[in-house]
């Protein structure tokens, strides 16, 4: 008899703890669930800001873009990378193409001002652009400090400009005139003469686009 009531009780027991028991393991599903649906969600975020161009696709968009790109140096100071860690006229000395505009600049005073600015965009003509200049006027500007001084910060705004930006825009110089840029894809004009043949180039203080013109101030 007693072994009976004992095997009851015990039975009892049991089936009190049961319900305990699958509630505790119902508690445990539904936080694997909301875990997983977290992560599907964390998961999906991740997937959206990729689409939208947030993490990988900016990274692709940020790349230089132009004919003339293909010329640069793949290593070294001169390189994309090397660029990238020196502040603009410092930047563009290590790029054989600019010599002509790194000489000017020097020549005008303008080391300091440009490589101490903040965020600015630089139009930067090639040795070729300054060819087209016939050569006693460009000696001639060369030696006068003043002309000189007008027409490089006429290629110098100041702000970051993105690719999107030059689509048709018209934004003021350091010189206080205005320069003119429109196009889309990988094909920009500026002031509707100077076609960007390297475009978004990052240097450590400036966007680059590199143009086959010098560009004039028109006052």
């Amino acid at each position: 008899m007693n072994n009976r009531i004992r095997r009851t009780a015990g039975l009892l027991a049991a089936a009190a703890v049961l319900p305990l028991a699958l509630t505790a393991c119902s508690g445990d599903s539904g936080d694997s669930g909301k875990s997983d649906a977290s992560d599907k969600s964390s998961a999906t975020a991740t997937a959206g800001n990729d689409v939208d161009g947030s993490n990988s696709g900016a990274e692709s968009v940020n790349q230089p873009f132009g004919p003339a790109c293909s010329a640069v140096p793949r290593n070294g100071a001169g390189s994309f990378d090397g660029m990238a860690k020196d502040p603009v006229a410092t930047a563009a000395s290590h790029n054989p193409a600019l010599s002509t505009l790194v000489a000017a600049v020097k020549k005008a005073g303008l080391v300091d001002t440009l490589n101490n600015a903040q965020d600015i965009t630089v139009f930067a003509p090639t040795d070729d652009a300054f060819k087209k200049i016939p050569k006693a006027a460009l000696a001639k500007v060369l030696d006068d400090k003043a002309t000189l001084t007008k027409i490089l910060t006429h290629h110098v705004v100041g702000r970051k400009l993105t690719p999107k930006d030059l689509e048709n825009g018209s934004f003021t110089t350091l010189e206080k005139s205005r320069v003119t840029t429109s196009g889309s894809g990988e094909s920009y004009t500026v002031d509707d003469t100077a076609k960007v043949v390297c475009g978004n180039v990052r240097t450590a203080n400036a966007d680059v686009y590199i143009i086959d013109t010098v560009l004039m101030p028109k006052s």
